[in-house]
């Protein structure tokens, strides 16, 4: 049910018809109590007496609330207008996968539904208007909040100009995904599937699928298509235990599934019945889009998209890609820092009853550096800022897979360097940081070649 919710929440935080419905509806609650006020007090109420109110004739009243309600609906079609053209620039300068980020901006969502709320009341208060002889009723509190309200909107207006502003330069978003990366880390590293083997639960490294598992299992099929976005893990383990099965999960948040493709596979076979595969349906959520309660290589491929399309020749801009670079080495040097979750998961007992399909280091390595590494061969700055990424990484890291990742990465971006780079004193210097990250790795001796090769001499 909480994934079911947050699912939904999600749904509805990166619309932009959520907030301004709920504002509209606030506004015409606030048009219906302000009415009921003014005929609750007589004309000549205390608030009047005070000079705090519009205290101006029926005519009056309806040319007040008429230039308020138009120009909020003008206001409102320049402020769809501008948000249009920050998502188009923001879809071809940073990618379509951006989108998602300025549509659930919380500040462009309040800013629009403040015009539109304000028109909403203005027009539902000018109906109340009444200038007829003997039935004359002017609301004069109410014409007054909507005065307030014009005068609050041309103060969201100009911060709605400067926060738009400010959204589309690519320092923000990308400090903007990478909050959001951070985030996803702290949420999701160690991951509690079930939970680990320990000393007490189980003998080290806790037992592993019997053999012939694939051969004894049962595959379930998924009961849906698209991209795989959460899985709900108690049900998944509470499902395990009811039937005293061992569930292998062979697909991991963020990868894209196909409707009847092999998504678990449940042993033994003869425990694993109909009504099972049926439930274990409703543990996997599916959508059409990956997100981020379960994917952290999705706020990895954001960052990094960023970087190849600042790399690409239409833009060349090798200074958003550092800044992209920065930001992966920063994302893991955290995640150096943390556990990486075991794909076995053990119930209370020590029992196997979970083998999932877990994010790697290497994994998360390769999927940070390979794509920016490629695209980076014939740019120096961007190569070296690579190298001294890892170089800092390196410094972080102690697990031995990852530092292994991390070497894979630094060997082949100085070999595709060497290759692109067509400077020798860039390719000194490509070699220099590569030594200075093997020397982090704590690999001595390597990193140079022995000798000058046949470009060298030639550059020379």
């Amino acid at each position: 049910m909480r994934l079911w919710l947050e699912s939904k929440w999600e749904g509805l935080r990166t619309s932009f018809w959520f907030v301004p419905t709920l504002m509209v509806t606030a506004a015409i609650a606030l048009s219906l109590a302000t009415i009921h006020l003014d005929r609750t007090f007589p004309e000549h109420n205390w608030i009047a007496t005070l000079g705090w109110t519009y205290t101006r004739g029926p005519e009056g009243s309806r040319a007040v609330l008429s230039a308020v309600a138009g120009s909020m609906m003008t206001i409102a079609s320049v402020t769809l207008s501008i948000t249009v053209v920050a998502l188009q620039l923001a879809s071809s300068q940073f990618g379509p996968r951006l989108l998602r980020n300025f549509m659930g901006d919380r500040g462009s969502q309040v800013a629009l539904g403040t015009f539109i709320a304000t028109f909403a009341y203005c027009l539902l208060v000018l109906r109340a208007v009444n200038g007829q002889e003997g039935e004359q009723f002017v609301p004069h509190i109410a014409v007054t909040v909507g005065l307030l309200l014009s005068l609050a909107s041309l103060g969201v207006l100009i911060y709605f100009i400067h926060h738009t502003a400010e959204a589309i330069q690519a320092e923000n978003v990308i400090d903007s995904v990478s909050r959001e990366l951070r985030r996803a880390i702290d949420r999701l590293y160690p991951e509690c599937l079930g939970r680990e083997a320990d000393e007490t639960s189980s003998p080290p490294g806790g037992p592993r699928p019997p053999e012939g598992f694939d051969r004894d299992s049962r595959p379930i099929p998924a009961p849906a298509g698209g991209y795989l976005q959460a899985i709900d893990v108690d049900r998944l383990m509470g499902l395990a235990r009811q039937h005293d099965v061992i569930l292998d999960v062979r697909r991991r948040p963020g990868k894209f599934v196909v409707e009847g493709s092999e998504l678990v596979r449940a042993w033994p076979a003869d425990r694993a019945d109909d009504g099972l595969a049926e439930a274990l349906g409703g543990a996997f959520y599916f959508g059409h889009r990956r997100t981020l309660r379960q994917d952290v290589e999705f706020a990895v491929d954001q960052l990094v998209e960023i970087a190849v399309r600042a790399l690409s020749p239409g833009i060349n801009d090798p200074f958003t890609a550092m800044n992209c670079v920065d930001r992966l080495g920063e994302a893991l040097c955290t995640l150096a820092g943390r556990d990486m979750p075991s794909p076995y998961r053990y119930d209370d007992e020590g029992r196997l009853r979970v083998v999932a399909d877990v994010s790697t280091a290497a994994g998360i390595v390769d999927a940070s550096f390979h794509q920016i590494r490629q695209a980076a061969r014939g740019d120096a700055a961007v190569t070296m800022r690579l190298l001294e990424a890892i170089a800092e990484v390196a410094r972080a890291a102690r697990a031995p897979d990852f530092r292994a990742a991390l070497r894979r990465q630094a060997d082949a971006i100085r070999r595709g360097g060497r290759e692109g780079l067509a400077d020798v004193i860039d390719r000194q210097e490509l070699d220099r940081r590569h030594r200075e990250a093997m020397q982090a790795l704590g690999i001595e001796g390597e990193g140079a070649p022995t000798r000058p090769d046949a470009q060298d001499f030639a550059g020379r």
